[in-house]
């Protein structure tokens, strides 16, 4: 039996008219003679999808299997598998293909009907692809929670895109198209409706279709052996060498794109595995988020022909355009027969443009090898001309007859040479030794004329072997300086990276070691402010003197990307040097990357934290906020009430009622407030000097319980806090203690500090403890316990809204201090108060309390 095809109208957002577009065409074609059935389609009350569905018949009958009868059935009741395969319909219609009813998938179904050939025509919501989970959540901010995987939708036959506009799905909604009721109008007006969202969601549904549709057409071209391009929409496909200068290409690409509408931007990097500088590698980097920051997409391809490689990739994407640099003398572009005159052999029928390089921030110079140096160089050609003819002496001294000796010694006379000074030296001792060996060995002997060709020959071999050899001498030594030259780079960098981890320098430290490295006078990092001509450079960080006030007066530049650059102020540096000042760079750049990443972080953290504040702070508002202020109500209303006649116990209970609601009234507004203030980083404390005592004293006014005791030493010196805020703190610990070890005692006690082993970092510290044996806390809830709107086994509202530790903690730090948490022997929760002991001046006369003690 053959497969069933399966045709999908995919929408963007309800009411776009998915389900209107299934029964109209369903409709359509009952009307030329198909056998149709509906087996799953919820007409959503609206009136236009009612007219459409009425006619066409419903399998299973409602209220075949126990449904209430009525146009949704189908639907709420989900989809009858078998019922349809006995029935053996042309075409069943399946309203949402991504539903699931009693944890069956409706797209698993409907692939069982396909199984048994039957066809389906079904209606899908963007919203519902599975690889869009993550944009729509963005995007609407709601997590959807049925999706259908991609590759079960992209197997469908066919796929219509039924389209609205963001205008006329509003209009729809506000006319009572899509909802029935206004409540839900005007939520989706605020939620899903909103315009942004509706084109948000609409651009989705029109990439998803289109990258469909290019799947598609890739598919038919390699089924039909097609390798020409075919121009279904213009995309240009830039090739980069991965050097600065490119960066002219791809901004000369995003114009030309820019004029054809739909157009897309592709910037190929082909390795070959023989390129690849220092620097390559961050100028990659530049033109990957140049890339980015135009709307293209930056490919990395690996192949041995870089022309070739870069058409293959064109054709692979069905590009319209290839667009080169033109070669230059070291560019891969113009290797072995010229790169660009293959792509333009290669390219077919894609048009071809060579574009002139323009120079790049730091292009235009040519590196050339290391030179050994003039102390090296000027000693070398001294020795060329001098040591051929001493060895032609020591070769006279000693009895021999044989031209291949002489030839010999001085062969590894000029090797020396070449190994001290390199090629030239080397050269210009070969040529002397070629004359000294004429003169002295050839016959005849004190003529430079010579009579045997055989000898003209070997000359001849000698002068080209002596250059041979010097040349694989001298590039071995600048080999070796290179190499030397490198790794004392490897090691810079090494340190500087082990410094970076270890000890998390910042961006002005890094400076430093910039400066002291090249021995420069100033070293500064700017940033670009402004665009268009507004556009200037600020100063952004700086080491050393006199502070730039222009990027003009920097000796040496160096461009990080688009909008930064490291400036040197002092000297020149060599090309050697701005080889190493580029790796810093892309050091430099990292490090205020990750600064401004981290800054990110902590700014939504913030935000976050700020949002749940606020949730926290309404859900407070909306019932432990209420509660109080009901009973005070209730009270007051009952007392007021002229037809209610209460005794002197009821009037004082009533009264007792008010007061109690007011002062937990005033606890709740409080700690809310300080809350607020302590999320937005207001809080500023008066640091004085302060004795634990008086403080203590005016935490519990007020607090009456026999299970409170206070034992503070007498000599316990003053500590730097404010008054007010410690009064909080400790009457926040106090009430916690009271609240959660009901049948325990709650002792305050202190310790002395000083010379104890009480500390802040490295400064002395004086302790207060609350100690309570109550249940205590487990070790991994001991940090949520600091948290706001944190109650200990989810204590009822009535008991707070959570805020006591968190606002004391907040507090506690906003003072210098630490707030810890620690087990009590024996079981139970013992909070740490530890505050510096003060430097500053004592306590005002009369405000020290100390004969102040409960029991």
């Amino acid at each position: 039996m053959a497969r069933g095809n399966l045709r999908i109208f995919l929408g963007a957002a309800p009411g776009a008219g998915k389900t209107f577009a299934l029964l109209e065409e369903g409709r359509r074609l009952a009307g030329e003679g198909f056998d149709v059935v509906v087996g799953a389609v919820s007409a959503k009350g609206r009136a236009d999808n009612e007219e459409m569905l009425a006619g066409l018949e419903l399998c299973p009958e409602p209220g075949s299997r126990g449904l209430d009868s009525g146009l949704d059935g189908g639907l709420d009741s989900g989809l009858d598998v078998q019922a349809l395969k006995d029935r053996s319909p042309d075409i069943v219609l399946v309203d949402d293909y991504a539903a699931a009813v009693d944890g069956v998938r409706r797209w698993e179904q409907v692939d069982a009907l396909l199984e048994a050939g039957i066809n389906v025509i079904s209606t899908l919501d963007i919203r519902n692809l599975e690889s869009l989970s993550d944009a729509v959540r963005e995007v609407t901010g709601a997590q959807e929670s049925a999706t259908v995987p991609d590759a079960v939708v992209r197997g469908a036959d066919q796929i219509e895109l039924v389209d609205a506009s963001p205008e006329l799905l509003r209009q729809r909604l506000a006319d009572g198209k899509i909802y029935g009721s206004r409540e839900e109008a005007d939520a989706a007006l605020a939620g899903v409706f909103r315009i942004g969202t509706l084109a948000a969601l609409r651009e989705l549904a029109l990439l998803w279709l289109a990258e469909r549709v290019d799947a598609d057409l890739s598919d038919y071209k390699e089924l039909k052996r097609v390798r020409e391009s075919w121009p279904a929409r213009e995309k240009i496909a830039v090739g980069v060498d991965g050097k600065s200068r490119d960066q002219a290409l791809v901004r000369r690409a995003a114009r030309m794109i820019a004029a054809a509408s739909g157009g897309e931007l592709h910037v190929v990097h082909v390795r070959t595995g023989t390129e690849g500088s220092a620097e390559s590698g961050k100028d990659l980097e530049l033109l990957r988020r140049l890339t980015a920051e135009l709307g293209g997409v930056f490919h990395a391809i690996g192949g041995r022909d870089v022309g070739q490689a870069l058409v293959d990739f064109a054709r692979s994407i069905n590009a319209t355009q290839i667009l080169v640099g033109a070669p230059s003398r070291r560019s891969p572009f113009r290797g072995r027969g010229g790169v660009a005159a293959g792509v333009l052999r290669d390219a077919g029928t894609m048009d071809v443009h060579l574009i002139n390089h323009l120079p790049g921030p730091s292009g235009g110079q040519r590196r050339t090898p290391p030179r050994l140096g003039r102390r090296r160089e000027i000693p070398a050609f001294a020795l060329a001309v001098g040591l051929p003819p001493v060895l032609q002496f020591v070769l006279d001294l000693l009895p021999h007859n044989q031209l291949s000796t002489d030839m010999l010694v001085h062969l590894t006379g000029i090797v020396g040479v070449a190994l001290l000074g390199g090629l030239w030296p080397a050269v210009a001792a070969a040529i002397v030794a070629g004359l000294i060996v004429n003169y002295f060995s050839v016959r005849p002997v004190g003529s430079l004329s010579v009579i045997d060709p055989e000898n003209v020959l070997a000359l001849l071999i000698f002068v080209l072997v002596a250059v041979a050899v010097s040349l694989v001498v001298d590039r071995s030594a600048k080999l070796s300086k290179e190499a030397h030259i490198a790794g004392a780079e490897a090691a810079v960098l090494g340190e500087l990276s082990r410094r970076a981890v270890a000890e998390g320098n910042s961006i002005p430290a890094f400076l430093d070691q910039v400066r002291e490295h090249f021995q420069v006078k100033g070293t500064g990092l700017w940033a670009r402010r402004g665009t268009g001509r507004a556009a200037a450079w600020e100063l952004q960080e700086f080491s050393g003197e006199p502070r730039p006030t222009e990027v003009s007066e920097a000796d040496t530049v160096e461009q990080l990307d688009g909008g930064r650059m490291l400036t040197l102020a002092g000297r020149e540096l060599s090309q050697d040097e701005r080889r190493l000042l580029a790796a810093f760079g892309a050091h430099l750049l990292a490090m205020v990357q990750r600064e401004e990443l981290s800054a990110s972080q902590r700014e939504n953290l913030r935000l976050a934290e700020g949002n749940t504040m606020r949730t926290s702070i309404l859900r407070a508002v909306s019932h432990d906020l209420r509660t109080p202020l009901a009973g005070i109500k209730l009270a007051a209303s009952s007392l007021r009430d002229k037809t209610i006649t209460f005794g002197p116990e009821e009037q004082e209970e009533l009264l007792a009622t008010i007061e109690y609601g007011a002062d937990r009234l005033d606890r709740l507004v409080s700690n809310l407030l300080d809350m607020s203030r302590i999320t937005a980083d207001s809080v500023a404390p008066l640091i004085r000097p302060v004795y634990w005592v008086d403080v203590v004293g005016e935490a519990l006014r007020g607090t009456d319980s026999d299970r409170l005791r206070v034992l503070l030493p007498d000599n316990m010196p003053p500590v730097d806090a404010d008054p007010g805020m410690l009064e909080r703190v400790i009457a926040n610990l106090v009430e916690n203690a009271l609240k959660y070890a009901p049948e325990s005692d709650v002792v305050i006690a202190g310790a002395v500090g000083g010379a104890g082993s009480a500390r802040i970092g490295d400064v002395p510290a004086s302790e207060l403890t609350v100690v309570d044996h109550g249940s205590g806390i487990p070790a991994d809830e001991v940090l949520a316990m600091f948290r706001p709107f944190q109650r200990a086994d989810d204590t009822t509202p009535g008991t707070g809204i959570g805020l006591g530790l968190a606002v004391a903690k907040g507090f506690t730090e906003a003072m210098g201090g630490v707030l810890l948490a620690e087990p009590t022997p024996g079981g139970g929760l013992t909070m740490v108060v530890r505050l510096p002991l003060s430097t500053g001046a004592a306590p005002e006369p009369g405000i020290r309390g100390a004969s102040w003690q409960q029991s």
